[in-house]
Parts: structure tokens; sequence; C-alpha cells
């Protein structure tokens, strides 16, 4: 990174954090040349093994889809971030298939890894040392009996131990890394119980025994701080909890397991409004939390170590968020950054995120009457409400469905025949570098059925391509207004912004069955205050946006994203909109404010405009339409999105 961006990174922190990284990189010097052994372990055993008869619990189709990716697996096919890769019989666990390069040996902390020029794509190196496709390995052994998905198993872990020995290599840089591989560890010997190398592999191998210690150390040592302490902090601290309560082998596992544990209930409620909703305000971090918490419960009462009623409060009020703002397909908001990331796989292709976390909710929890109903099964659900011991929760559930998140300025509208409209009023992100935040202050999203009508675009990637990763986080890239050309936060780099809009709610009413409105303001234009009112009606099945600007005359772009599904025809200020439903022709028309030229964008390169990404590393055109003009004499900007009668 630059010298700027340095400064820029230092002026978001506070003197505890700076201190705590200078101690840090002191550290990194000491260990370079001082690596200890590990302690001797004996008659080390594994006993937080699943209940007998687990696995029979298990629904048949989803131990059919676990197997068919199991099988795929075996056969060296997997997909990471986009691309396909038919290399997992014997991996290369530091090359990077996308780009060709690998990445370098050495110590640890000298690697370059924002550096695709370097390393190649980072994420596409560690995504599979994450091992998550290894429990998805090992859940098959566990419910087939079949051993080569075990041998495949042992064949995989002593490979890569043997490639990447402690804090050498580029699989040593990152805490969240350590901490989801510990998680995986866990749950591969805890679903190889019963194998008869199980043992050996772990608990009597001299070589995992050093690498678990190693990784324990290395989080104990180095947990990320202050304006970093995100979902990365819960992914360390649930890792090394989990580690330390299933691999109590060490004579500094309870240490280890109470810091771990301090940590992780502090930062759960940290990380987390009152309502339930992750503070990052970006969804797929709301599902790895709630994911990593699950899995650390699990490990507490799977080991009898007892557990702050804190951290299972904060991890129902979660569920419950997450209950109140899926859509009728049970889709959550597409907010802010998403990269996939999971806390912990034991599903095939094809099993619904959100759905397994609503029915380990339902398992562990209870669900409430409101609740959206869950079709189908996981195998997660089964394995964690195994091992996680029920129990009444001391706290008020809500007794109807929420629709206004106040702290989390989230307000979801909901008309009839499954319009969905989610509002954004809430702070620009978390912490002073809101790492992972869109700069999509009072942008709307818009679903009908579960499709996408009006979009969020995504986020694509992170690090290699500057321009793209700018383009899927700028207010440009969201169904909101965008004036002088500029974003309405400053970012300061990828994961760093410098300047943080400011929004308030201020009408949010959802009481009135006929009609639900919004409306809401920021000041991230400087000399000017951006006001949208939103109107979304019952009877006339009518969506209405108003976009008032407060200020001197300034430029203004309006732009709303459409969904890959749909086709837009676009004449004058009236787009008329197409899709397919289960195999029903779905239409609405969008009539944009007649002040301002309109043109349509779909997959333009340079710079990029229309586009639409549907997980991360994978990006498709989609249709945007802008509206260009200035605000001069205008006293709105009205849009109307009506979808007409059924049919």
């Amino acid at each position: 990174m630059s010298a700027g961006w340095y400064l820029r990174r230092l002026s978001r922190m506070g003197p505890r954090e700076i201190g705590g990284r200078a101690g840090d990189a002191m550290r990194r010097r000491r260990w370079r040349s001082s690596l200890p052994d590990s302690p001797g372990v004996s008659g080390a055993r594994f006993t937080a093994v699943l209940p007998p008869g687990t696995t029979a619990a298990v629904p048949p189709d989803a131990a059919k889809r676990l197997i068919a990716e199991a099988d795929r697996l075996m056969a060296g096919h997997a997909e990471f971030f986009g691309v396909v890769r038919d290399d997992l019989v014997d991996p290369d666990w530091c090359h990077d298939p996308k780009t060709g390069r690998r990445a370098p040996w050495g110590y640890a902390f000298d690697v370059p890894y924002r550096s695709e020029d370097t390393v190649g794509d980072i994420k596409q190196i560690w995504e599979p040392s994450r091992h998550q496709y290894l429990t998805v390995l090992a859940a098959a052994y566990a419910i087939t009996g079949d051993e080569r998905y075990a041998e495949r198993v042992a064949e995989h872990l002593r490979s890569w131990w043997a490639a990447n020995a402690p804090l050498r290599g580029v699989h040593w840089i990152s805490g969240i890394e350590l901490g989801i591989r510990l998680l995986s560890w866990v749950w591969i010997r805890r679903l190889l119980e019963g194998w008869p190398g199980a043992a050996g592999l772990f608990e009597d191998n001299p070589v995992a025994l050093d690498q678990i210690w190693h990784h324990q150390r290395w989080l104990a040592a180095f947990p990320s701080r202050g304006s970093s302490a995100n979902n990365h902090v819960i992914a360390e601290a649930a890792g090394q909890f989990a580690a330390a309560c299933a691999f109590d082998w060490f004579p500094s596992s309870a240490r280890w397991r109470a810091d771990a544990l301090r940590s992780l209930e502090r930062h759960l409620r940290a990380n987390t409004f009152g309502s339930g909703l992750n503070r990052e305000l970006a969804t797929e971090y709301h599902g790895l939390v709630l994911e990593l918490g699950l899995a650390a419960v699990a490990e507490a009462d799977a080991a009898g170590v007892p557990v702050p009623a804190t951290v299972r409060l904060v991890l129902l009020r979660m569920t419950d968020a997450l209950a109140a703002v899926v859509d009728n397909r049970l889709r959550p908001p597409r907010q802010g950054d998403a990269d996939d990331g999971h806390g912990l796989i034991v599903d095939g292709t094809g099993t619904d995120r959100w759905a397994s976390l609503l029915a380990t909710g339902d398992a562990v929890f209870g669900r409430l009457a409101w609740w959206p109903e869950v079709t189908g099964g996981d195998v997660r659900t089964p394995l964690l409400a195994a091992l996680i011991r029920p129990g009444a929760i001391e706290v008020t559930r809500p007794a109807s469905r929420p629709a206004h998140f106040a702290d989390a300025g989230m307000t979801v509208l909901r008309g009839p025949e499954e319009i969905w409209c989610r509002c954004d009023g809430g702070p620009h992100g978390f912490l002073s570098i809101a790492a992972h935040a869109h700069a999509d202050a009072l942008s709307v999203e818009v679903r009908h059925d579960g499709v996408d009508v009006l979009a969020d675009p995504g986020t694509y990637c992170y690090h290699g391509q500057p321009e793209w990763r700018r383009y899927f986080r700028s207010t440009l890239g969201h169904n909101t207004l965008q004036l002088d050309g500029g974003d309405q936060s400053v970012s300061g780099g990828p994961f760093l912004w410098t300047r943080h809009a400011r929004s308030r709610v201020l009408v949010a009413d959802t009481s009135d069955r006929n009609v639900a409105r919004w409306c809401a303001e920021h000041d991230g234009y400087q000399g000017s205050v951006h006001r949208r009112r939103v109107e979304l009606t019952a009877v006339s099945r009518e969506l209405r946006i108003v976009d008032e600007v407060r200020g001197p005359n300034r430029a203004v772009r309006l732009a709303f994203h459409l969904g890959p599904a749909i086709t837009a025809e676009l004449v004058g200020n009236r787009a008329v909109l197409t899709w397919t439903r289960d195999g029903e022709e779905r239409s609405a028309v969008l009539d944009l404010p007649g002040q301002l030229s309109w043109r349509a964008h779909r997959g333009e390169s340079d710079p990029p405009l229309g586009w639409y990404s549907a997980g991360f590393g994978r990006k498709e055109p989609a249709t945007t339409l802008v509206g260009t003009g200035s605000t001069d004499g205008a006293e709105g900007f009205v849009t109307v999105l009506g979808f007409g009668s059924q049919g």
C-alpha cells in the first residue's frame, strides 16, 4: 500500500490501537528468529463427539445433496468465487488458478498478500485452506461410513501441514483464516469419529498437535484490534474458543479458552445492534457472525463450559432479526460487502444458507408465530442442535414481525403479492474505517416475489481490481442520488472510509395496511442535504420515491439498477420492465423524473456501469437506468414504480 494509505489508515486509529499495533510489530520481529517448540502432549483424547444417532436426523434430501457434493470433491472438482477448479485431488496450497501466480514462500509477515502482481488473488489462495470443503467430505463419511471420504480428508490435512509450517507462507498472515481453519479442524475430527484413523490423524499425531498449538498461539498474540475489530475478531475468537474446548490438551488451553470466550462475548455485543442486526450493515457478515456464534456455543455445550447469557441473547436477537428482514423467498437484503464467507459448511450445493440458519434458530431458540415458514432441510441444523443445550432465555421477543430497525436505520416495506422494499437510512458502517460499508445512503432495494427489480448490485471483488472495487461500493453503484459526480462518503482505500455520510430516518410508518411510509435524509454532500421519501400503496401496488435536494445548484445523477432477470424498454422517461417467475410473465412500469435525461447502461467497463454480482468473484451485465441533470429549479424528483394487476 502507498504511504498515503498508511497515513489515512493511521488517522482512523486511537492511541490504544496504535499502541497495540506497535506491540504487534515488535512481536512479529521477535518471532521471526524465535519459533518455540509446541509443548509435548501425552494421553490426549477427543471427547467432544456427537451424541449417538445424530446423523440419523439428517433429512434424506440434505444427505443426498451432501453426498453429491462430496463425490464432486473426490473427483477434484470445486468452484471458488466463480473460478472452476479440477485440481483438488492433489491441490497446490499456494497457487492461484485465476492469475496463474503462486504466492512466495518466506516469513509470513513479509509476504505482500495485498499485491496481486506478486501473490495472485489472495482470496483464491486462502479459501481452500479454510478446509471447509474437508468438513463436507468428513460429513459425508459421518453419514455414509464410506472410508474413501475420511482417507481423502487425512491425505489433504497431512499435505497442508507439511506445506505450511508455522509462520511460513501466505496462510499465516490473517487471523480470520486461522480461526475458521481451527473451527474446521474441530468439526473434521468430530465427524471422523468412528473412523479407525481419526486419533492417528489428530491427537496421536505430533504434526497435528504442533499445528493446532501454533494456530492458537498466533491467535492469542495477534487479535484484530480497534478499528479492525469487526467480523474478523469474532472468527478469531470463535475458532480459538472451539479449539481450546475440543482440543484442550495444552498447558495454555484453559487460558486460551477463557480469553477467547471473553473476547467473543464482548465483540458479539459490540458488533450487533440491540435490534439484532449486525453493525457492519453487510448482510452476509450478519450470516457469518451468526454461524460462528452458534458454532462456538455448540463447542461450549459439548465441553460443558458455561457461556455468559449475553452470548445466547445476542444470537437469539440476530436470528429473530434475520427472520424479520427476509423476503417471501427467504432472501435477506443485499447490503454492504459480501464475500461468500461461511463459519461452518457441512452441506452440499443447493442448500439455502438463510433457510438453514432459520431452521437452526427454530431448533435452538424456538420459532415465533410470525416467522416465515422454512421448507426443505439441511445437514448442519441437526448437528448443531445435537450439541447446543436448549433453554429459555430471559428476554421479551417481538410479538409481531418488526419492519423498522431504528438503531440500524433499516426499514422494510411490504406490500401485496410479495412486494418487498428495503430502505436504508442507517449509519455508514461500523467503527472508524467502516471497512465493509458501501456509499449507499438512502438507497432502496425492491423485489417482487423474490426477484430483484431495483437491485443492490453486490460486491464482486476486494483486491486486485481497484476500478471494480470502487464501482460496486460507490454511490452511483446503488439506487440513490449522486451530486457533482462524487460519493456521499469519502473512500481512503478498498477497506477504508475517511469521511462518513450521516443519515437520519424522519418517518418510518408501517402501521397502515394501505400505505407504508418512510422518509430519511443524509449530509454526505457538503453544503447540501439529500432527503428521500418512499411510499408503498397497497391498493394501487405502487411504490413512489421522491428525492429532494436542499442547497446550491448541483449536477445530479439518479441511478436505478435493475436485477439481471429484468428486461427494460426505455422510452423517454418511462421504462417498461418485464421478467419471468416460475414460468409466468410479470411486468411493471417505472416512471422516472421528467426533469432528468435518461439513458440505459448495460455491461459497460470503461468506466464500469450496468453490472450485478450474484456472488464474490462473479458479475454479469444488468440494466442500469441513469438520469442526469441538475437541481436548479427542481422541487423534487419523483419516481413511480407500478406493478399493476397480478398476471
